[in-house]
């Protein structure tokens, strides 16, 4: 008996090389969301990052600036004599920054306490000789009272020149910058040094006028700040809602005030407000 030939194998067709791959790759990308999802229920956002604003929320770009930065000078010309701070202290209100020569008006300050003393004492003696005996006329008492009177205002005048040797901080904050060394000159009125106060900042913006008027002063808003490493989200509230619209271009200052005392801003960033 001759056997049967063997029945031929069934043949599989072949897919092309190209779908096997994206195949498998998406089944490798579905396994890893399965697992991945489940761990965060918000999804891959990240938790730090601020949530986006609404889709209808108004968005308007600004800055912002220190709530005080002021450039000091003295009122008088000379030479800096002494720097007590360097750039970069925070120095305190009433502390003394830097200093000019003062040394003629320390002398002048004491020949105007002699000659004031010297004065009272003349004073004193005549008043009481005029209450005692009337050995003086009322008018020598009064030459004397006005003499001494007119060397105490002049004392009183050279302190003051002596105090406007020195440059005084009207105000608590960081020494941003000094203009001059030791041994330079300056003049009246001349920029010396820049003082900051970065504990609190604005943030400056102009808004569309039918915008604006949906705020009032006090009312707390959101401004995203970016700060090179990142958007940081603040609270801030309207301190100034500007009384006129710029006929230009329509638009109104707004001002903002917000907390800053860590530091973690530094003014001079952008952001944008955020009108939800």
């Amino acid at each position: 008996m001759i056997p049967s030939p063997p029945l031929p194998s069934p043949v599989m067709p072949s897919l092309p090389i190209r779908a096997t791959r994206s195949a498998r790759t998406a089944a490798t990308v579905s396994l890893a969301l399965s697992l991945l999802l489940p761990a965060f229920p918000g999804g891959l956002a990240r938790g730090a990052d601020p949530a986006p604003p609404s889709p209808t929320a108004v968005s308007s770009p600004g800055i912002t600036e220190p709530i005080l930065d002021v450039t000091l000078s003295t009122s008088v010309p000379g030479i800096l004599a002494a720097r007590k701070f360097k750039e970069g202290d925070f120095i305190q209100e009433g502390q003394v920054l830097l200093e000019l020569d003062k040394r003629l008006e320390e002398l002048e300050v004491d020949r105007r306490k002699l000659v004031a003393d010297q004065k009272k004492e003349d004073f004193e003696g005549t008043r009481k000789l005029f209450t005692a005996t009337s050995g003086v006329s009322k008018d020598d008492l009064i030459k004397k009272e006005v003499e001494y009177k007119v060397a105490a205002v002049e004392q009183e005048m050279a302190a003051e020149q002596l105090r406007r040797r020195q440059l005084v901080a009207p105000l608590s904050g960081t020494i941003s910058e000094i203009l001059l060394d030791v041994g330079e000159a300056c003049q009246a009125y001349q920029p010396l040094a820049r003082v900051v106060d970065t504990r609190r900042c604005y943030f400056i913006t102009n808004l569309e006028a039918r915008h604006a008027a949906r705020l009032k002063s006090g009312q707390t808003l959101r401004v995203d700040l970016d700060t090179g490493s990142g958007i940081v989200t603040v609270q801030a509230a309207v301190s100034l809602l500007s009384p006129v619209v710029d006929a230009a271009s329509g638009l109104r200052k707004v001002k903002l005030i917000f907390d800053n005392a860590d530091g973690r801003i530094v003014p001079g960033v952008g952001g944008n407000l955020i009108l939800e």
